[in-house]
């Protein structure tokens, strides 16, 4: 089977690997579409904490059951979603109910190989059916879940006003579910591309270019209060350090991005506002079935985001350019 393997940063390589052996428990599936994530950015040009080359990129997934036991609940030819953190169900954390910061996960395509390839067997019940979604749809569906899960970790409410630092896909994620609960939407970024994507098809109230007076203009857009809930999606220290200064009083502020290194604020600022500090990380299942049922509703404006594709074979010449903001990327799929 085709596969396509990150080597070393800056080094993709297509070659033939034998087709992955089902054990019992796990799903035989064939990969139909992959999305491309910031992570596998990141992986590519070597700035991602958690990995170990040579790795097969890919963890936003669907495809096509070819084997799974009998008791499954899935036939050959149901079309699925993965899970791809891969928990286990042990740890403290799992079972507090949160294995999206299991101490031991393993998330496809980051500490195993992923879904850039054309067959993959993973565990069941990490393997969920994709009813009344396409197979693009379903692809989708992780990284809109990890916005999803974001906004219910700040407790989003109606009529809340809630900042989101950085229009990139996760930043449009949080976006999108902070709207479904009704809060009044507000997104900064430095790419004007991105705004005019948030403010055409998020339906964000206001958008903000980051430069000269943009704090002054956040001031305006809230009578000096500021944001009863920020999200930072930039992966930008800087930036998340900065958002600091947006937490209205009584405010949260929800850290969606992951950087290596220390992130540094002003305890009296902080304190004085009686400010929550919290991390967000992955989604769980609940999240999923919360993108899935938008998803069905019609109101995550998936066609929109899908905005580059390129097939399994062509990744490793036509990767690089999904860096390039010239692009325009919000979401490549790989089809497989």
């Amino acid at each position: 089977m085709l596969t396509v393997i990150c080597e070393s940063p800056r080094n993709l390589q297509a070659l033939q690997r034998p087709r992955p052996e089902r054990a019992p428990g796990e799903v035989l599936l064939r990969v139909m579409r992959v999305g491309v994530c910031g992570t596998d950015l990141h992986i590519f040009t070597g700035n991602q904490p958690y990995l170990a080359y040579p790795r097969v990129m890919g963890h936003e997934l669907s495809g096509v059951v070819e084997e799974a036991d009998a008791d499954s609940g899935l036939v050959a030819g149901d079309p699925v979603y993965v899970m791809p953190y891969l928990s286990c169900g042990d740890c403290i954390a799992c079972r507090q109910g949160r294995p999206n910061c299991c101490v031991r996960i393993q998330v496809l395509g980051v500490h195993r190989d992923g879904a850039f390839t054309e067959y993959l067997s993973v565990p069941q019940r990490f393997v969920g059916k994709a009813s009344g979604i396409s197979l693009d749809q379903a692809a989708m569906l992780e990284f809109l879940a990890i916005g999803a899960h974001a906004v219910r970790r700040g407790e989003v409410a109606a009529g809340q006003r809630v900042l989101v630092v950085g229009a990139g896909p996760i930043g449009l994620a949080a976006m999108i579910f902070a709207r479904l609960r009704g809060a009044t939407v507000t997104a900064i970024d430095g790419r004007q591309d991105r705004l005019d994507f948030a403010l055409g098809h998020v339906g964000v109230a206001a958008a903000v270019k980051l430069g000269e007076g943009d704090e002054a203009r956040l001031a305006q857009l809230t009578e000096g209060e500021f944001f009863d809930v920020v999200f930072d999606a930039t992966g930008n220290p800087q930036a998340m350090e900065r958002g600091f200064r947006f937490i209205a009083h009584g405010g949260r502020y929800v850290l969606v991005s992951i950087v290596q290194g220390d992130i540094r604020f002003s305890d009296p600022e902080f304190h004085k506002r009686e400010a929550t500090l919290l991390s967000s990380r992955n989604a769980t299942t609940e999240d999923f079935e919360t993108v899935m049922k938008a998803m069905r509703e019609g109101l995550v404006p998936d066609a929109a985001l899908a905005t580059h594709r390129l097939s399994l074979a062509e990744v490793p010449a036509g990767f690089s350019r999904l860096l390039d903001p010239a692009e325009g990327v919000i979401k490549a799929i790989v089809e497989c």
